[in-house]
Order: C-alpha cells, then sequence, then structure tokens
C-alpha cells in the first residue's frame, strides 16, 4: 500500500499509487529517489486518491479529533453566523474580511468548535498572542492552550504563535494541526511569513483580516495559501448593529502664510530632483527608487530631506493643533484617541496639551500603566503613532482624531475601528475627525485612499458620504467537493 509521510515541509510518496490522480501533485527526487508532493497539497491530493478508490496508509498527519466544550456560548450576531456559514460551505477554507470591533476573535473561535481538530492560531504581535491566549482559555477553560514565542515554546492541541515563531518552526509544525487560523492575515503573503502555510498539511484554514489589501499586490497571493475569500462586510454595513453608530468627519486647515511659502519651496526642490531622475512616487516602486537615489548623490539627498521636511510641515502645522484643541473642548470628557504619523508630533502634542503618549519607544510597562488608566477613565484623552493601529488591545473610545498618516486604506480602516465597538448607549454616536492641511501631498492621498467618498466644498465640518459595498459572491475551491470524508480528518 503506498505511504504517504510528512518530511520538513513536504510529503514522500512512496511506493507511488496505481492510479493517476496523484501524478499531477508529485515531483522526483533523486537524492531519496522517491515521490515528493509540496506540504500545501496534502488536503488536494488525499482528495483526489479517494475519489479514484486509491487506499493510503496516512503517516504524514500528526493531529487529531479534540473535544471543546464552550464554558458559555453567545448569541453570535448575523454577519457571524452569516461569516462562518460561508466558510463552512467553501469546505472550510478562505479569508473573512470584517472591521475592527465586529468580533473576528469570536468568529475564529465558533470556526474552532465547529472544527474539532487542533489548531494553530497565527498572529503578528504578542500583545495579540496573550489577548487570544485569555479569550480562548476563558472559553475552552479544559481544553490545553499554549503559546509559541515571547520566550514560550509549548506544543498543545490549540496553539497560539506570532508569524515569526510559527514561520521559523514552520517545518516541525507543519504536519501537527488541522486547523490555521490567521489573523490579520494579510501579514501572510510576506516572503517570510508564508512558509507556515506551505510547509503546512492543514486540511482547514481561515483568514482573518479587516484589510486584506497590501501595496506590493501579494494579497492575491491568499487565494492560494488560505483560499477565496468568502465573506465581507464594511463597517457602514454593521453600523448601529454590530458595531456603534459613527460618521467620519474631515477638516481641512491652511498652512499659515510662512509654512506655506517653506513647503512650496521644498516641494520645489523634491520635484526637481524626481523630474530628473524620471522617478515618479504614484507606487511602491517609485518610492524605493527615490529611498536608492538619495543615497548616491548630494542632489538626491537634498531632495529627500526636502520630502521629509515638507512631510513634516503638513503633519504638524499650527492650525491642525488649534483644531484639536477645539475638538478636545468640544468633545470633554468623551474618551478620545489622537493618532499621528510621526513620533515627533506625538511629543509635542504631549507636552503642550498634557496628554500621555504612547509610540515604540514607550516601554512596555509604561503603555499598559497608561492604557488601563484610559480604560478606567483617569485618562480621557490619548495620543499615539502607529504603534496603536493593530495588534493593541485599546480600551474603548468614541471620538479618534486623525492629525496624520500615510493615507493607505489600512491606517485608515485600523484607526476608525478604534472607536467602533457597541456602546451601552444605543444612541452615542463615534465619530472619527481626519484633520488634513489644505492643498498639500497629504490632500491628495486622502482623496486617493477613500475613492467612494463623494467630497464637497470646503467647510470646517463636513461628513463623508460612504456607496454601500455589495459582497463578492462566495467561491468554492475545487477540493471542497471531499467535504462529505472530511471527518476522516
Amino acid at each position: 500500500m503506498p505511504c504517504l509521510t510528512y518530511d520538513r515541509g513536504t510529503l514522500i510518496l512512496h511506493p507511488p499509487p496505481r492510479g493517476k490522480a496523484w501524478v499531477e501533485f508529485a515531483v522526483w527526487d533523486d537524492r531519496i529517489e522517491k515521490f515528493r508532493v509540496p506540504a500545501h497539497q496534502y488536503r488536494e491530493l488525499v482528495l483526489a486518491l479517494r475519489s479514484e478508490g486509491t487506499e493510503i496508509d496516512d503517516r504524514a498527519k500528526g493531529f487529531d479529533a479534540i473535544e471543546l466544550v464552550p464554558a458559555v456560548e453567545m448569541e453570535p450576531y448575523p454577519h457571524q453566523k452569516e461569516a462562518l456559514a460561508a466558510w463552512k460551505n467553501s469546505g472550510r477554507l478562505g479569508v473573512v474580511v470584517l472591521p475592527t470591533a465586529a468580533g473576528k476573535t469570536y468568529l475564529a473561535q465558533l470556526a474552532i468548535q465547529a472544527t474539532q481538530r487542533s489548531t494553530l492560531i497565527m498572529v503578528p504581535t504578542l500583545d495579540l498572542m496573550h489577548q487570544w491566549y485569555a479569550n480562548l482559555c476563558a472559553a475552552f477553560p479544559d481544553t490545553e492552550i499554549g503559546l509559541l514565542g515571547g520566550g514560550s515554546r509549548d506544543r498543545t492541541p490549540i496553539l497560539i504563535s506570532t508569524y515569526d515563531s510559527a514561520a521559523i518552526n514552520a517545518e516541525t509544525l507543519g504536519s501537527q494541526y488541522a486547523l490555521l487560523v490567521f489573523d490579520e492575515c494579510h501579514h501572510l503573503p510576506s516572503d517570510f511569513n508564508r512558509v507556515i502555510a506551505e510547509y503546512a498539511i492543514a486540511p482547514y484554514r481561515l483568514g482573518l483580516t479587516a484589510t486584506p489589501e497590501r501595496s506590493d499586490g501579494k494579497h492575491e497571493d491568499l487565494r492560494l495559501l488560505i483560499g477565496e475569500e468568502v465573506y465581507r462586510r464594511t463597517a457602514e454595513e454593521l453600523s448601529g448593529s454590530a458595531l456603534a453608530k459613527h460618521e467620519a468627519i474631515e477638516i481641512k486647515v491652511s498652512l499659515s502664510k510662512q509654512e506655506r511659502e517653506r513647503y512650496d519651496q521644498l516641494i520645489q526642490i523634491r520635484n526637481a530632483f524626481l523630474k530628473e531622475a524620471n522617478i515618479y512616487l504614484s507606487n511602491a516602486q517609485g518610492w524605493q527608487r527615490f529611498v536608492q537615489a538619495s543615497a548616491r548623490s548630494k542632489a538626491g539627498r537634498k531632495a529627500m530631506l526636502a520630502h521629509r521636511e515638507a512631510k513634516s510641515i503638513a503633519f504638524g502645522t499650527e492650525g491642525k493643533l488649534r483644531v484639536l484643541s477645539d475638538l478636545l473642548a468640544r468633545h470633554y470628557p468623551e474618551r478620545t484617541l489622537i493618532f499621528t504619523d510621526d513620533n515627533a508630533t506625538v511629543y509635542r502634542i504631549s507636552q503642550d496639551l498634557l496628554i500621555p503618549a504612547i509610540t515604540h519607544q514607550t516601554p512596555v510597562k509604561e503603555r499598559h500603566e497608561i492604557l488601563t488608566k484610559f480604560k478606567q477613565g483617569d485618562y480621557r484623552s490619548l495620543v499615539a503613532s502607529r504603534v496603536l493601529n493593530e495588534g493593541v488591545d485599546v480600551p474603548d473610545a468614541s471620538i479618534a482624531i486623525v492629525l496624520s498618516g500615510t493615507g493607505s486604506a489600512r491606517e485608515y480602516i485600523q484607526r476608525m475601528g478604534r472607536i467602533l465597538r457597541k456602546s451601552k448607549d444605543p444612541t452615542k454616536l463615534a465619530i472619527l475627525y481626519e484633520v488634513v492641511a489644505e492643498d498639500t501631498n497629504e490632500e491628495g492621498v486622502s482623496r486617493r485612499r477613500k475613492p467612494n467618498q463623494k467630497t464637497k466644498p470646503k467647510s470646517p465640518n463636513r461628513q463623508l458620504e460612504l456607496v454601500p459595498y455589495s459582497p463578492p459572491p462566495t467561491v468554492i475551491p475545487r477540493a471542497a467537493e471531499g467535504e462529505a470524508n472530511y471527518d476522516d480528518w
């Protein structure tokens, strides 16, 4: 009888089966004189062999069924039920796109509970790893749950790992888990992280994210590494039901005469160099060329310094700080999060307005203390850079003020998500203010990031109009034909 074994990220099939179904998966390895199959094709290979009645001795899988009994069962929101059903109907493969605060962790818990198999969960940060650990320990108190990363090296039926640790140990983890859950799965397609999916035989895979799209286009690889996008809902569609009612308001401010003159001068220096070097900043490749050019010549270095100074003027203009003070006074004592792209502006706001600050330089204990006091209401406002965009459990806030950012859709959605958790007061409105420097590059990226939003004439406060999103039809992968045999795994 043909035997299938796992070998450090690949499968060995020996001796060859009599049928033909296995041929399209296997490659001959002269070193061992046996056929190898990529580990991630385990599911399709087994289903293909079953379809032609070929029996094999499957020694590759190192996972087993486990009994999961939740301590408390909560009624899922309708969108969570729909997402779980779409994932199941797609062969228990695929990506679910939901906004921050829409309950992606609980959806994963439902998927783990429905699958009843050993599970590996990947997260991008240690903070998220510990959040998942706390949630799952409370959900399944009778099940051993372990950690991989941050000094922990557990091997348990349910294991929570950082992407970095899972990638480093991909060759040994690949055969041990039947279900892979990729939280913030847009991190997976990187050259370093993708081996987690490629070296794994897991027949079930679930990707979770609010922002699957990547600037390098590698989000297309999620279809191969996890499965098709099976379900999507936006914050606008869930507003007032699973999420707080909310609105986004853009406020444009003008540079002072002195700031405008300096800004225009700097942009002219930068653009003159870009034109001469035939570099366009409309894509990631153009920016990379600009960075490389800045290291090769004095003119390039001068252009890069001009670009950075112009950016700092737009980010930290005095007009923005005046608007910030007005908004804080208007919404006091509501809990307010202030976001900016650079640490210099964070510290300036913290010093001028006596607001606690968090950046990547903030020690872990100090950050924990600040977030705790913010949650308790001792601090009513908090200013931060990108460190709170993703992977940190931020206490509920109802107001977010964005003074600067990269202009990416991901950053916008992540920051919006920080105020979307549903309040006990159903009438309470969450507001995201985006303060933009008028007639600067910052205004341009703001428009490009939100192509579905209609613009209005300039006014002190303007609400952005959002066009409802229609989710794509569910696509069922070819391998889903073996659904009837799933219990064999």
